[in-house]
């Protein structure tokens, strides 16, 4: 969901805005929150920090000056921020400081980055639903073309055409491809 897109149904009405925003980003701030936290939290913990993080976005996002801008970023710095404070105080107030040695804890660390994952899963998905939105058979050609890394002339096989056309069509649904994924926030 974009900036613009939540703006609208803010207008329409502040509960469905709240239920739009919770259900689009929950997964991605509970990433966040969790790989901060999950030394020092307790599911609970996460939990609260997670609604108060939604709160602090509903609350704190300027639907009036924010002309659509980039609400994925601006949620995951609310999120990142909220996450790390509340591990300061989590940490405080449990006594979590200790002498460890850094190669101690960095044997505990795992290489999983769970925000990036998030991320990039959320990406493919818009992307293979911005490539279906294309139709046929350009939505056909891209997938063929830079999935399956297929030629155009094994692409005009396929699809009973020329291969010249393969690549003008190629060029074209590239194009508009970029065209939606802008509209969409993502810039390739």
């Amino acid at each position: 969901m974009t900036g613009k897109e939540y703006c609208t149904i803010y207008k329409r009405s502040r509960d469905a805005a709240y239920d739009a925003l919770f259900e689009n980003y929950c997964d991605y701030v509970y990433a966040i929150v969790y790989n901060k936290l999950r030394s020092t939290a307790s599911r609970e913990d996460i939990e609260e920090c997670v609604s108060d993080i939604f709160a602090d976005v509903f609350f704190g996002y300027d639907t009036e000056s924010s002309n659509g801008s980039d609400m994925k970023g601006y949620i995951g710095t609310v999120a990142k921020r909220r996450a790390i404070n509340a591990f300061h105080s989590l940490a405080a107030k449990n006594g979590h400081f200790s002498d460890n040695s850094e190669d101690e804890l960095f044997s505990i660390g795992s290489d999983e980055d769970i925000e990036a994952d998030s991320d990039l899963a959320e990406t493919r998905s818009i992307l293979i639903s911005k490539i279906n939105e294309l139709g046929e058979p350009d939505s056909t050609i891209l997938i063929q073309k830079y999935y399956y890394d297929r030629s155009s002339s094994e692409i005009a096989k396929l699809l009973s055409m020329k291969a010249s056309a393969v690549r003008m069509r190629a060029a074209r649904a590239l194009e508009k491809l970029k065209t939606t994924l802008a509209a969409a926030g993502i810039m390739i």
